[in-house]
């Protein structure tokens, strides 16, 4: 049966089957040096994505999200990028960086050359993305299935790592485990996803639904956040409201 979902909902189209969204890359190609970026747009207006053609992370089942300098400094390119004026946030998927900028006052034809040049210049340096000293490959991912995890909770990691992740990346963004307890799914958002003004509509129409046609024990899907991440948005409310007293 198919499906009919407003066109808003793009991404909620796709984990639903009800098609792909095509998107006509060409006037977004940049070509620096022997280097051709891809700009791709998502639904988050205040989010690119940068595709330079080649691998960002050995690890094709990591994401990393950075939302502060702080967090950055694992990466010298992640820190590179957060320095840019007008950047609050980037984000590494397998062979992609998205790139959110703080407002829409922020002009993207500024923002964009600073970002084309310091991923080519890093790229092109063969240094790593992540410092050598920091190891971040052991750590189990989101989706590890645990001995301690029941059927349900293994079902539901299968299902976002087999097909709702890669759906949810290719706008680049993310989606990790949380929880499951008591019939709700609780799930982090990353990249572009974290502030989309569609997040809600992924949730509840899209992923929601598809959880509960493979796991019916799913009762519900919430968005959750770190305490980190709540720290570093109410210090950046604070911030834009002093600015708009002024």
């Amino acid at each position: 049966m198919r499906i009919s979902l407003p066109i808003s909902a793009g991404i909620v189209k796709k984990l639903l089957f009800t098609g792909v969204r095509s998107i006509n890359f060409a006037p977004n190609l940049c070509a620096i040096r022997s280097m051709f970026i891809q700009v791709q747009e998502t639904p988050n207006p205040l989010t690119l994505k940068f595709v330079p053609g080649q691998k960002i992370l050995v690890d094709a089942s990591r994401t990393y999200d950075f939302t502060s300098l702080k967090q950055a400094s694992v990466s010298p390119l992640a820190k590179k990028l957060m320095r840019i004026e007008g950047v609050k946030g980037v984000f590494f998927g397998e062979d992609f960086v998205t790139v959110t900028k703080e407002n829409e006052e922020e002009d993207w034809a500024v923002i964009k050359p600073d970002v084309f040049a310091t991923i080519m210049d890093h790229l092109q340096s063969d240094k790593p993305v992540f410092n050598e000293n920091e190891d971040l490959s052991n750590e189990p991912t989101d989706t590890t299935i645990l001995p301690e995890d029941d059927d349900t909770v293994a079902m539901i990691k299968e299902l976002l790592e087999s097909r709702i992740k890669p759906m949810v990346q290719e706008d680049g963004g993310d989606v990790l485990y949380a929880g499951f307890e008591d019939g709700i799914l609780k799930l982090k958002l990353k990249g572009s996803c974290t502030g989309c003004p569609s997040s809600s509509v992924t949730l509840k129409s899209g992923i929601k639904n598809m959880m509960q046609f493979y796991v019916p024990d799913v009762k519900d899907v919430i968005e959750v956040q770190d305490e980190a991440d709540k720290l570093v948005e109410r210090e950046f409310e604070i911030l834009t409201k002093k600015l708009d007293d002024r």
